[in-house]
């Protein structure tokens, strides 16, 4: 079978960085990505494409220019196509991030927390 399990408990112990989404699997166009969090990100959209955010530990919190919404473990939200929008956590979070292959962590936007595309762990 190539297609194995894949355990995340063991592929967050392959990183510590944060703010750096790692591949950890595809399907069809999109990706699953681990990423670690903490502290603000920078506003930023991504204009072709939506953005599922799903917490599995800590508490991440989404800034939108007309409110906010707060994700706790096992909760997940879909920040939609070209909204403006904000990720902070105040204590790391652990993320998976579904979106299509190639997407640009800052949307369109540069900055200091753009991270490189498409790294596999």
């Amino acid at each position: 079978m190539s297609n194995p399990v894949i355990n995340l408990s063991r592929k967050f112990e392959l990183f510590s960085e944060r703010w750096a989404p790692k591949v950890i699997a595809e399907m069809n166009d999109y990706q699953f990505k681990l990423v670690r969090i903490q502290g603000d990100f920078m506003w930023h959209d991504h204009p072709e494409t939506d953005e599922t955010f799903v917490v599995l530990e800590g508490r991440l919190r989404i800034d939108y220019p007309d409110g906010s919404v707060e994700l706790g473990a096992g909760e997940m939200h879909i920040v939609p196509k070209g909204v403006r929008h904000k990720p902070s956590a105040a204590e790391e979070v652990k993320l998976l991030l579904i979106e299509p292959r190639g997407v640009l962590n800052t949307g369109h936007e540069e900055g200091p927390r753009t991270a490189q595309s498409d790294v596999w762990i």
